[in-house]
């Protein structure tokens, strides 16, 4: 169960310029993890991603591993969201060395997601959403792809090089 402020469902994703709620997740060591505690000063990149161990998924996230350094620094922090069991996310980030946060929004089931406005009722997951936060939580950049459409690491960098 996430411990957060009051989360507000959404139907439509987050704007830039909209406050992005705080919230906390449990990691896939089971560790809760707030938002605004792991970001502490810095701007945050939340990646939602609908399932572990499929195949766009395992890309993009891959892709984050790759670039990580770029990502999570001192002047930004990555965590990365979907509703899998933490259980899950732990066998996936094992088996891909993953060394940043995968959050489990599974109880209440994507909550978070929802009050992002990210999250697909019929398939019980997140789409691919990405949002730039400041170190105040305003949605500088964000991008809203359909479950089966990839998104581009590279926006992430342009995104963040401007906060």
């Amino acid at each position: 169960m996430p411990d957060a402020e009051a989360l507000v469902a959404r139907s439509e994703p987050l704007e830039v310029g909209d406050l992005a709620p705080d919230f906390a997740l449990r990691d896939a060591d089971r560790r809760l993890v707030r938002l605004s505690e792991h970001a502490a000063g810095r701007a945050a990149v939340v990646v939602f991603y609908p399932w572990a161990f499929t195949g766009v998924c395992t890309g993009e996230l891959c892709g984050i591993r790759d670039r990580l350094p770029e990502l999570d620094n001192d002047r930004s922090a990555t965590l990365a969201v979907s509703c899998d069991a933490t259980a899950s996310l732990r066998a996936f980030a094992t088996a891909q060395g993953f060394t940043f946060p995968l959050l489990s929004d599974h109880w209440p089931h994507g909550e978070v997601c929802r009050a992002f406005g990210v999250f697909d009722q019929r398939a019980g997951a997140a789409v691919r959403g990405t949002f730039v936060l400041s170190p105040e939580r305003v949605v500088l950049w964000r991008v809203v792809n359909a479950i089966p459409d990839a998104r581009e690491i590279d926006d992430y960098l342009t995104a963040l090089a401007s906060v």
